[in-house]
């Protein structure tokens, strides 16, 4: 097959989507897949990069930032996408066109698969889904769903990353049915040397530093858990940054804080080496790539009980799921895990027994179908 896929984000710019999409890209190729991604441009970036049966395109951008699109960046991608893919589906004629993110991504494909009559489908992540991510997202909702609805209802496959996205689509958009492919991570690759408690326990959290993350929470948790010995180490990089580091020093305890910033995603995996736990108390979350590679890695879990990932957690087996403000519930949960090292070990082992069910191997294979599927069946009108 030949692919066309459009992101609007793309590691290193971007969060989970972005690295959703290269895991499959790249997964797709492996399998003699001819693929083609269309993303901005970002300072520092080539405007693109070739390899066998896969290449990256990153067309003209507004994007300032690495962690966050705009109203505006994902406006311009649209316009970006549709003439470059316009141009690229003239001389490279894809089979299928797929958009991670209904929106902006979804946009593109639908205006493209308009014009040539090429297939396409999306992947929704959560932002892309109307009350999926309300304090991001809800306003842009208010003012663009009717135009929304045509992408979600003309695309010839719906998947969504878990069974709350799935849901959320269905309370959206009446007709539609999404079907369920989870994020995956390649569980050969993306395992423990070894399981091990780290002395003192090392507390790991990924992410952009953002409301929905709830990042500010982490440290107010932590505060409270001091007499306790444990490490933090906190990826990523966003606005709220500096209130967090503000609250660390506040509180006196940056000493057991590391604040690395937006690192690759060689050293993510690195950082998770010498992880023990993973402390996640998001206000919302699709199905989270970083609780993925975590769980894969044999991290124990304490995360809110939002979106997806109760799909991650096991209560009690593997880790805690905890109401996103139940400052108490995490305390306690972190408190259990800290004083009780044969119940974390336990987790740990438990977070790898349970990453099996991503393992992104089958995850590509439950694309493909999804994918030939669409090509056999596909009769522009």
């Amino acid at each position: 097959m030949r692919i066309l896929v459009l992101n609007h984000e793309y590691p290193p710019v971007g969060g989970g989507g972005g690295r959703v999409a290269r895991d499959l890209n790249e997964g797709f190729s492996k399998h003699g897949h001819e693929v083609k991604i269309i993303t901005p441009a970002f300072k520092g970036l080539p405007r693109s990069e070739c390899y066998s049966h896969y290449e990256i395109i990153r067309v003209p951008s507004l994007r300032k930032y690495a962690y966050r699109a705009t109203l505006k960046d994902m406006g311009a991608f649209i316009v970006s996408a549709y003439f470059k893919g316009s141009r690229l589906i003239r001389t490279w004629k894809p089979d299928i066109i797929q958009a991670h993110f209904a929106v902006p991504a979804g946009a593109a494909a639908r205006m493209l698969s308009r014009r040539f009559h090429i297939p396409y489908f999306i992947t929704a992540h959560l932002g892309d889904i109307p009350g999926g991510v309300p304090e991001k997202t809800g306003n842009w909702f208010h003012y663009f769903y009717p135009s929304t609805k045509k992408i979600w209802e003309e695309a010839e496959k719906v998947i969504t990353v878990s069974h709350y996205t799935s849901h959320l689509a269905e309370m959206s958009y009446p007709g539609i049915h999404p079907q369920v492919i989870f994020n995956g991570v390649d569980t050969s690759v993306i395992k423990p040397q070894s399981f091990e408690i780290h002395n003192p326990p090392r507390i790991i959290f990924a992410g952009r530093f953002m409301e929905q993350k709830n990042p500010l929470m982490i440290i107010e948790v932590l505060n409270e858990l001091k007499s306790l010995p444990w490490e933090c180490v906190m990826m990523g990089d966003g606005p709220l940054k500096p209130l967090v580091e503000e609250k660390i020093h506040e509180y006196g305890i940056q000493n057991r804080f590391t604040l690395p910033g937006w690192i690759s995603p060689e050293e993510v995996i690195k950082t998770y080496e010498q992880g023990d736990i993973f402390f996640m108390p998001s206000r919302s979350e699709g199905l989270p790539v970083a609780g993925v590679q975590a769980i894969a890695m044999g991290l124990a879990v304490v995360m809110a009980d939002v979106g997806g990932c109760p799909d991650l957690v096991s209560q009690d087996e593997n880790g805690f799921l905890i109401a996103t403000e139940d400052k108490a519930g995490f305390i306690q949960a972190l408190q259990k895990l800290l004083s009780n090292q044969d119940l974390l070990m336990k987790f740990k082992h438990q977070s790898r027994e349970q990453s099996l069910k991503f393992d992104l191997a089958s995850i590509i294979e439950n694309y493909e179908t999804v994918m030939e599927g669409i090509i056999k069946t596909y009769h522009p009108t």
